[in-house]
């Protein structure tokens, strides 16, 4: 077995932002490790829920709130665009905006796939007990100024366009 050896980080112990990095690293390594072997990007899986769950969301909203740069966002939006899983609009309203919307494919492959991803996360995430869990919620959404969760649709359902 290869052990890792013991260091010391100093002050960095003790640093929210520094062990915040590193428990989001290795959330994403369990999360990844389970999702990749059936080749689904968690980063384009958020994007295609988000967009089924928020139809007509505007790319640049979408981006803003998930932290993306414009230019990341114009290449997975595109990608998914040519994958077939969702199609961009421009609002009669608003020429210089860009809508998104899922497709029939993007909403199959979220409803096929949403269970499985919602597991993946929930297990990478499992040596905290429930209550942990709430209460790291409770503190990630002050700390990222996240607004309040909302009411969801029943699980596995999403709001139809």
């Amino acid at each position: 077995m290869n052990e890792t050896p013991a260091l010391t980080f100093g002050p960095f112990e003790t640093s929210v932002g520094f062990l915040l990095r590193i428990a989001q690293l290795t959330v994403s390594e369990r999360t990844f490790a389970e999702l990749n072997r059936r080749d689904l990007p968690i980063g384009e899986f958020t994007i295609l829920m988000a967009i089924g769950l928020n139809p007509g969301v505007r790319q640049g909203v979408l981006a803003d709130r998930l932290r993306i740069t414009g230019s990341n966002m114009t290449k997975l939006v595109r990608l998914l665009e040519n994958r077939g899983m969702i199609r961009r609009l421009v609002p009669p309203h608003d020429r210089r905006a860009i809508a998104l919307e899922l497709t029939e494919k993007g909403r199959a492959h979220v409803e096929e796939h949403q269970d499985l991803v919602l597991r993946a996360v929930s297990r990478a995430v499992d040596c905290l007990e429930a209550q942990e869990q709430a209460v790291l919620l409770k503190l990630l959404r002050k700390l990222a100024d996240w607004p309040p969760s909302s009411p969801r649709p029943p699980h596995g359902e999403l709001v139809e366009p």
